[in-house]
Formats: C-alpha cells, structure tokens, sequence
C-alpha cells in the first residue's frame, strides 16, 4: 500500500500499468500537475496548436500501438474543440481515452447565472463514447479509469470521456500497486476450441479460399501471426479499403478490394472467406452483394470478431470466432500448422498480374504535364516513400488517386477511412511517430485542402522533432467537390465555395514556421524534393502544383467508389 498518492499521480499510474507514456493536450489549470509529473517520469508530453489535432494524435498512437491513446481537453472550450476527435474515434473503432477538466462541482451545483467558461460536458459527450464518467471522488479513480479503458478496449473498440473535475485535483489517496490489465479485462481473448476447429476444416476444404483483412489486423498489431495464417493458407490477402497497410513478406499477393482486377477475380471465385479485423461494411459491399454475388451461394464464411453482437448483423456467417484477434488468430495458426493447404491455383497468375498492373499504372500515369497530372504526383512521391516508413494519407481525390497509383507497400499505413475526416493527416503523422519512438521517417501524402485544417501543428512537428515530410499535392480548390458540381450540373455552371488564392505556397508557410521547403513544378522533381527534405533534419513541406482539371475529373475508378453510397445516397 502506497500512502498519499495525489488522484493525477495515480490516473498516470493507472495508465502505465496498460502500457501507456503519451499524453496529449493544452494543459488547463487541472492538469498542469499531471503534464508536469508526465514529463518527470520520461512520458511523450505533446501540446498541439489546438485540441482537436491533439485528439487525432492520439488516436493515431492507439493505432500504432495496439493500446489506449490518452488526450486532455481544458473544461469548457477544450472539450468543444475536441469533440471532433471524439466522434472520429467512435466511428474509426479507436480506443482513445480523453480526460476532460471540469470545474468543482460545488460550482456546478449552485444556482448561479454567468458563470464562466462552463457547460454540463458529460451529457454532450455521453452519446459519442462507450463510457462516460465523472471522478465525483477521490477514491472513485481506480474504478472509473478501469471502467474507461475496459470498454474501449472490450467488444467493438472506441473512445471514453472521463470528467477530472477541480475539486479532486489534488485529493491524495492510500492505494496498492496497480494491477495489471489481465486482472481486470479480457485480453488477447481466444475463441471457442469446437468453433476454431470447425473453421480449421473448412479451410482445409476450401478450393479457393481468401484471406480478407481490414482496419483491425494493423490496430491490433497482429501482423505476424496473419503472415503465419496465409502461408499456412496458401492464398491471396484481399484488403479492405481500411485495410491498406501491407503485412511483411505478403505485399505480393495482397490485393485491394474492388480496384485490383486480381482482387475482384479471386473475390468471385472465392469459395470460403476468412475475414479478420474488418466490420463487412459498405466499402465491401457486407460482403453479399456486387463482387460477392454471382457465387454467394456457395461461399462459406468464417469471421472472427470481437463484439459477439456484431455476428451476422450485415451477412450471415457460417462460422463466427468471437474473441479478439490476437487470441483468435494464433489459434488458427496452431489449428492448421500440421496440415497446411496447397496453394490455390490461380494464386501465382494472380501476383503476376497484380505486379503487371501496379506497374502498368505507373507507366500510363500521364507524364510530361505542368501543373503534374495527381496520377503522376502519387507515382513518382511513393517511388520516393522512405524504407521502413510510415505513411499517412489524407484528402478526398488525392486519396482516390493514391488507391489506385500508390507505387508504395508500407506496413504501416494510416488515414481516416471509416469516418472520412479529412484534415486528420497532419496529427495523425505526428502521433504515430511519437508513438514509435520518432525513429521511422514518416510521410504525409496529402492534398493542400485537407493540409491546411492543421497547418498550425507544423510547429508541433518541429517541437517534438518529429521525422516528417509532407508532400502536398496543391490545385487551389476542393479537388472532390469540384468534380460533383461538374457531374451534376450542365456546364459551364457556379461552382461557390470550392477554389480559393493561386498565392498561397505552403513551402513558404513551412519556412515560416522554421520547417524545410520544397516547391516543386515538375514531375522529375519530386522524388529529389523528398530525398532532400528526409535529409534536412527537420520537418518538410514539398509544395507539389497539380493539375485542377485532372483532379476533379480524372478520379481513377470513381464509379467503382461510388458503389459504397449506393443505397439510398444517390
């Protein structure tokens, strides 16, 4: 028993105990004393520009590591910034937990008008969250920031909104040593053993299986044992569009869903699919309809999930695994390691073709353009992505183009793909280096509309010393929303609210914050641009001038995007 221990001393135990040691936040009055013994114990103390980028940040370390992210929000105006975050996290299935000051509750209570900087936060929050608590007294904090972590981590994953409010700040409590998270939540959860056997013999059986992998495979860090399963599989990986980020030693026969021909063929032919880490939402269609439907009849489908709820919500499922996927997975691999499959047939001609493509796309892209054609832009900036990189996506047409062009296969790939929250690329690029350590140079691939939500946390970037370069495809305009005017109305027609100033040069921006710049106009610039800004030492921009009328009109396989609104949205 550890005698006298402030409430904000034993919230940063709490959290070391599951693993954590980042932190992000502006610091408010309540939290002054826990940043302050963050930064004594060796913690990441990161302060953004603004609330709702330290909230994304976050989220982006719970998907580097597996693990809670952890973010503050000053009372008041704070959480309102962070709201944003909040409902990304929810949507994204990320475990963040935000603590959010509060005034004392003596304060709240009285029957006063004009008070200042305060609104009843937890009633706002509360439908956003998985969990939502306030810590009314000291001796309430163990429970309450278990509470939070065990359900953001439990079932579906997602945030908790956790109320620290003034009155507790410097209570002090007697209290044991932490427990561990197993002690008081499920973790790396298996399946049952008939069930796992069961999935086993279908596999066996299967003339044609897939491996599909989404969102989750990369969150929960079970890259390794997937890589077992699918040798032991001897079949394609097909990626969701969440699931972009490619396992070592599978990148060649991991094909995306629906924008890879050899995906869509080994899709149709699919006679079992084993889905992991992914909801069988609309970007696959629930896994019933379009590529799925010519041979539904005969698929058989083995699912593992970690929320028993979600079973058989969007399709039904002949065998479900309920359990977390780093239980599940190495259970499937112990399962069929005395008795792998033999290849599937068409699995070589399908990596032949696959390649074939990808560097087809590379040599068609149009070339020779000033502004670049952002077909062109994608290809010669990840010919140039960094080994052993991280890359973050954002934007709406620059992504589109990056699913089809990306000439990179990085295992680890981050954007906001549930959610569609542009502006996220900035935060996320710096909370997943700091989540690793800031030893892997990171790349932003991004467009200059979604960069300028957070440009202000270039700064932050250069304050945390953050290994970072930002390649901006730049065109003046909202590139996707042009595109609609054009398609839906006769031309020429209005287009309000869409282009801004030709005059803006975001190398020129990142100067002035003390970054690197870079301007680029040509294509054969851009790999040199990007090689000199990972040697500068500091974070980088390369202004990339892409071509307005190509970006708004030339989306590679659009038709194919649109499908995932197509009930009920168009």
């Amino acid at each position: 028993m550890t005698m006298g221990v402030p409430v904000y001393k034993r919230i940063l135990d709490l959290f070391e105990a599951e693993g954590v040691n980042t932190l992000f936040g502006i610091p408010d009055p309540n939290f002054v004393h826990m940043f302050a013994e963050a930064e004594a114990r060796g913690w990441s103390v990161v302060a953004p520009h603004h609330e709702l980028a330290g909230g994304f940040m976050a989220e982006a370390v719970s998907r580097m590591t597996g693990g809670p992210g952890l973010c503050i929000g000053t009372l008041g105006p704070g959480m309102a910034n962070i709201a944003g975050a909040i409902q990304c996290a929810k949507v994204e299935n990320s475990p963040v937990i935000f603590l959010g000051g509060q005034r004392a509750r003596i304060t709240e209570r009285r029957v006063r008008r004009g008070r200042i900087q305060f609104v009843r936060q937890e009633p706002l929050f509360a439908p956003s969250v998985k969990y939502s608590a306030s810590i009314e007294y000291a001796d309430q904090t163990d429970e309450i920031i278990r509470e939070a972590i065990r359900r953001a981590m439990s079932g579906t994953p997602g945030p908790s909104y956790v109320e620290y409010p003034a009155h507790v700040l410097l209570a002090e409590l007697d209290v044991p040593d932490p427990l561990p998270p197993k002690r008081y939540r499920l973790v790396n959860q298996g399946a049952g053993a008939t069930e796992v056997a069961e999935a086993a013999k279908l596999i066996r059986e299967a003339k044609s299986p897939i491996l599909l992998v989404g969102h989750g495979v990369h969150t929960s860090r079970t890259q390794a044992p997937v890589k077992e399963l699918a040798d032991l599989m001897a079949c394609p990986v097909i990626q969701t569009s969440g699931g972009t980020s490619f396992i070592p030693g599978l990148e060649d026969r991991t094909f995306a869903y629906g924008f890879s021909p050899a995906a869509v063929e080994a899709v149709v032919k699919s006679d079992l699919c084993v889905a992991l880490g992914t909801e069988l939402g609309e970007p696959v269609h629930y896994g019933k309809t379009r590529h799925w439907a010519e041979y539904e009849a005969n698929r058989k489908w083995v699912l593992v999930e970690q929320d028993p709820v979600a079973i058989g919500v969007n399709r039904p499922i002949d065998v479900p695994l309920v359990g977390d996927l780093r239980g599940v997975v190495p259970q499937l691999v112990g399962a069929l390691r005395e008795s792998p499959r033999q290849p599937s047939a068409d699995l070589d001609r399908w990596i032949e073709e696959d390649a074939e493509e990808l560097a087809q796309l590379a040599e068609n892209a149009p070339t020779g353009r000033t502004p670049v054609h952002p077909a062109r832009f994608v290809v010669e900036a990840t010919r140039a992505f960094p080994e052993d990189g991280i890359l973050v996506r954002d934007g709406g047409a620059t992504v589109i183009f990056q699913w089809t062009y990306s000439q990179a296969k990085p295992r680890d790939v981050i954007w906001n793909q549930n959610f569609g929250h542009i502006g996220t690329g900035l935060p996320y690029a710096i909370g997943a280096s700091v989540a690793e350590g800031r030893t892997r140079p990171v790349m932003l691939l991004t467009s200059d509309s979604s960069f300028l939500f957070h440009i202000a946390e270039l700064e932050t970037a250069l304050r945390a010393g953050v290994p970072l370069v930002c390649v901006v495809g730049v065109d003046h305009q909202w590139g996707l929303e042009v595109g609609v005017y054009k398609r839906t109305f006769e031309q020429p027609s209005p287009q309000p609210g869409v282009h801004w100033s030709k005059d803006v040069r975001f190398d020129k921006v990142a100067e002035g914050f003390g970054c690197h710049g870079e301007f680029v106009e040509k294509e054969d610039e851009i790999g040199p641009a990007i090689e000199r800004s990972l040697a500068s030492g500091r974070p980088a921009v390369v202004h990339v001038c892409i071509d307005p009328k190509a970006n708004s009109e030339e989306m590679p396989k659009y038709d194919e995007f649109r499908t995932w609104y197509a009930e009920g949205t168009q």
